[in-house]
């Protein structure tokens, strides 16, 4: 009995020319950048993506997808060896993301192209250890910040611009008692305060940061700590100053002295804000050790509410925080904390055998 002949029914493709893999790369990272924004991720971190690829593939020469682990440990191992760590983690992860788009949308085109089969070099064995690690922020205690914000009401009275000064000194309030970013404080609009909302009035962030650079992450934030009173407060009192209608469509909570050039009056920026923070510690906290910046100050809200009481959950969603071991780095305990939470907890077995004897 003869073999029957087997016919090949893959179509016969001839070799790819150089013009071709260079259309072909150039088409895959277009898709590649695409693909991202699609996912919801922020201009700055696709290009931050884009700019980690280029500088591999100006080291490589060729085409990324012809990566082998051993390319990679020439890489990571001699090139980057004594670069940063942060930079060394930020690249490794733009190579396995481009290479997790590669095996899901152009893994057969590339072996059709090149015979190649896409993998990435990046291994648990060269893959970069360590993760970065944010500056620890210890805030001051709840006595220097209230001596720096006494002194700081006290100069309102005879500073020469009441106007600017008492609207740095509310930002600042707000970073200090419910943990605005300074940058989310100075985008807010004055619409975005919601008097009614809750019990004590709720502040709409509509440009908070979203988590790895995925673009903003609203929030509501409500006036507790009584950030509602220095709010109504600046707004009744001192928010008139400036000379904007309060009508006008867009317009900023935190003003600034200078006018736009249709003559409305522009937003405040965060360095303005910065700026004064800085000077009002230097005046009235000189013996605090280090620099008091708002991110201090963040930290400094969130430590405050979890000794008050609230739970990690509620300041989580306070700070606008997608992981709640974010939350946790946030949160300081003066160092009699241990201590006191077990005199606490002696207490309540005490209270609660007295309620058995009875």
């Amino acid at each position: 009995m003869a073999l029957a002949v087997v016919k090949d029914l893959r179509v016969a493709r001839a070799p790819a020319t150089a013009e071709d893999l260079e259309a072909l790369e150039t088409d895959v990272l277009a898709g590649f950048v695409l693909a991202r924004a699609a996912a919801g991720l922020s201009d700055g971190t696709i290009s931050s993506d884009v700019m980690h690829l280029e500088q591999v593939r100006a080291w490589f020469g060729r085409p990324l997808w012809e990566m082998d682990p051993s390319d990679a440990d020439t890489y990571f191992g001699k090139v980057l060896r004594v670069t940063a760590k942060g930079t060394r983690l930020a690249r490794a992860q733009a190579i396995k993301t481009f290479f997790l788009f590669l095996e899901l949308r152009h893994k057969v085109e590339i072996h059709q192209m090149t015979g190649r089969v896409v993998e990435c070099p990046i291994d648990e064995m060269n893959r970069p250890r360590g993760h970065q690690q944010a500056k620890i922020r210890i805030p001051p205690t709840a006595e220097q910040v209230t001596r720096m914000f006494s002194g700081w009401r006290e100069e309102l009275s005879t500073c020469r611009k009441f106007g600017p000064a008492a609207r740095n000194y509310t930002a600042c309030r707000l970073m200090a008692d419910v943990g605005l970013r300074v940058n989310e404080a100075c985008k807010l609009d004055l619409a975005d305060v919601k008097w009614h909302l809750g019990r004590f009035g709720k502040l709409h962030v509509r440009h908070g940061k979203g988590t790895r650079g995925s673009g903003p992450r609203e929030r509501m934030v409500p006036l507790i700590n009584n950030a509602g009173g220095t709010l109504r407060w600046f707004v009744e009192d001192v928010w008139g100053q400036f000379g904007d209608d309060h009508t006008r469509p867009g317009v900023p909570l935190l003003l600034s002295e200078r006018k736009n050039a249709d003559g409305t009056v522009s937003r405040v920026g965060d360095e303005t804000i910065r700026a004064a923070l800085a000077k009002a510690a230097t005046a009235h906290l000189p013996d605090w050790p280090d620099d008091i910046t708002p991110h201090v100050l963040r930290h400094f809200c969130a430590s405050q509410l979890y000794l008050a009481g609230m739970d990690l959950l509620a300041i989580q969603e306070v700070l606008g925080h997608a992981w709640i071991a974010t939350t946790m780095r946030y949160v300081h305990v003066p160092s009699t904390h241990v201590e006191d939470a077990w005199l606490a907890g002696q207490a309540r077995a005490a209270t609660r055998l007295e309620g058995l004897r009875r």
